[in-house]
């Protein structure tokens, strides 16, 4: 773990060689104050020579300037690092996610990736930046500080150093509460952040149903869990700095008592005395270091594991070895004897056969959970088929990269998700880089124009979050403006019209149909009038593939299409 975590310091190392170089110097200047002392009772006070005293503390100023400017490099470039590498870190986690698949998503809650992505990493930068520096410094500090005290009076610098391997024990035993701790504390706050993120997204349902009280003891119950995490670790930290507190001022009281004693019998002079008081202080001073970076190492250290664990989840669908881009499909698709199941669960779809020609609207009907919107996730492969295959154009979907396999096929859904901000954004997202004629055309074709020309900020009005401020048939135009602006060969049509009223369904059905000329196209529908104009109609139930054909064919056949229109329409 500690091999992976330094590989972040690879792109900085200019960086961390000036903020290191500069620590090392200020804790080496540390030293020169104490001896100065020394110099100035023992030699300077005795001669009552005012000049040499005087030009004495004009070089020890000198010397705090330098020190002054070496901490300042230390304090902020030093943190520029650990931010540079906190920042890094934040990105490739980010990168990661978005190569993750549906079934990812399906198990992981949105407030548990939002903790990974922040708290867990807080204290990543703090860790980065005084961890190998703090450490190696606190260790230099302590044996030059040992060595002038030995250089003094060695039996009394013998005698001090006699508690420094309890006081680091001490330290390590407390680390090890901590991590633990700190891990916990990181899990109940992604479980904080769920519940608030649930409770926010979720709050017209919350008011529909009068249901604030539960929801308030609901958050009660994550927050006391939180608060008691958070006084367990700040309960170990206590002990920790009391007992480091406390044996820190057993030892200067040590020094106090034992370097009178060595005075009154003439084994050291004032000077001496009062340097190794002072040196006893600069040696103490890296165990307080020490105890520093060991409260902030767990805090790090837990964070940093549960950011290796997401990092080092694998993608379930991925790129496979040797993946091409493809452009320019025509949209033959065929599915092969393909089987699929969610989570070890029962097969949805087994040994399924399936041929779509180019430029055909198939639709897919049937009762809910046969697999109809499983077999359409399958083919942008958001999960992964566990036998058979799924060719385009006679190519297999998965010696296509993911990229160019998802730009040639579009999807409109009935749950229609927009993102916090503008019309123009929103329609935009279906091609970055596209013109404002361009998303004019897209609008006017998905009969938005006349919306967009009603609002005050025309393009440029925002919708809210998720597109609150807009109407589900709003919405609907707005998701197949971009699909326009898209312009796939292939396209899903996912419940896209159920949600609305007569009169939206009439204006948005007439936008998809346009949208559908000359793309292959695969549409879900529980309500058959919005696919008796369809090519084929494919009947799917749990036994599979039922039923194909037009809609007069599948109602002479007497089956399950006719069955399901009879209970929508009564007699035919």
């Amino acid at each position: 773990m500690l091999r992976l975590f330094l590989a972040y310091y690879r792109p900085y190392k200019k960086l961390f060689i000036l903020d290191f170089t500069c620590a090392i110097l200020a804790a080496l200047l540390e030293l020169t104050f104490p001896l100065a002392v020394n110099k100035v009772v023992d030699d300077l006070l005795p001669s009552g020579n005012w000049k040499w005293i005087l030009w004495s503390c004009v070089v020890l100023l000198g010397i705090y300037l330098v020190s002054a400017v070496m901490n300042y490099v230390v304090s902020y470039w030093g943190h520029k690092l650990g931010i540079n590498i906190e920042t890094d870190m934040r990105k490739k986690l980010f990168d990661h996610v978005q190569k993750m698949s549906f079934r990812f998503f399906d198990n992981t809650k949105t407030g548990h990736l939002v903790s990974r992505m922040t708290n867990d990493l807080m204290d990543i930068g703090e860790i980065a930046h005084h961890g190998p520096e703090d450490l190696f410094i606190a260790i230099m500090t302590l044996l030059g500080a040992f060595g002038l005290m030995l250089s003094i009076n060695w039996q009394l610098a013998i005698l001090t150093f006699v508690m420094i391997p309890l006081m680091i024990y001490l330290s390590l035993y407390f680390s090890g509460k901590m991590t633990r701790a700190f891990k916990r504390m990181f899990s109940d706050i992604a479980d904080f952040n769920a519940r608030v993120e649930n409770n926010v997204s979720g709050m017209r349902v919350v008011q529909a149903f009068a249901n604030e009280k539960h929801e308030i003891a609901q958050f009660a119950v994550n927050n006391g869990r939180f608060r008691q995490t958070k006084l367990i670790a700040y309960r170990i930290m206590a002990w920790n700095s009391s007992l480091s507190y406390i044996l820190m001022r057993f030892v200067s009281i040590f020094v106090l008592v034992c370097g009178t004693w060595f005075v009154i019998q003439d084994q050291m002079t004032y000077g001496e005395f009062i340097a190794f008081v002072l040196l006893s202080n600069v040696f103490l001073g890296p165990i307080k270091q020490i105890n520093s970076v060991i409260e902030t190492y767990p805090k790090g250290i837990a964070g940093f594991r549960r950011y290796l664990d997401l990092l080092e989840t694998a993608p379930d669908v991925a790129d496979t070895p040797g993946a091409k881009d493809v452009k320019n499909l025509i949209g033959k698709i065929a599915f092969n004897k393909v089987s699929f199941g969610y989570e070890n669960k029962k097969r949805v779809l087994n040994q399924i056969d399936l041929a779509v020609n180019p430029g055909e609207t198939v639709a897919f009907v049937g009762p809910s959970g046969a697999g109809k919107t499983t077999i359409c996730s399958l083919l942008p492969r958001f999960y992964e088929i566990e036998e058979g295959s799924i060719t385009i154009d006679g190519i297999d979907i998965r010696s296509m990269t993911l990229e160019s396999l998802r730009s040639q096929i579009g999807i409109v859904q009935q749950d229609v998700f927009l993102f916090d901000g503008t019309i123009r954004e929103n329609i935009a997202y279906g091609k970055l880089d596209a013109s404002e004629e361009e998303i004019w055309e897209a609008a006017r074709r998905a009969q938005l124009e006349a919306i967009i020309l009603s609002q005050e900020a025309g393009l440029d009005t925002l919708i809210g979050e998720r597109g609150v401020k807009l109407s589900g048939g709003q919405k609907q135009r707005l998701s197949i403006a971009r699909m326009f602006l898209k312009n796939p060969p292939i396209l899903i049509l996912d419940e896209a019209t159920s949600a609305l009223d007569t009169e939206t369904e009439a204006a948005i059905q007439q936008a998809l149909t346009e949208l559908s000329e000359g793309r292959t196209t695969l549409v879900i529908a529980h309500r058959l009038a919005t696919i008796k104009h369809a090519d084929r109609i494919v009947v799917v139930t749990e036994q599979g593939i039922e039923e194909q054909g037009n809609h007069e064919e599948l109602l002479k056949t007497q089956g399950v299409y006719s069955r399901l229109h009879q209970a929508q329409f009564g007699a035919f």
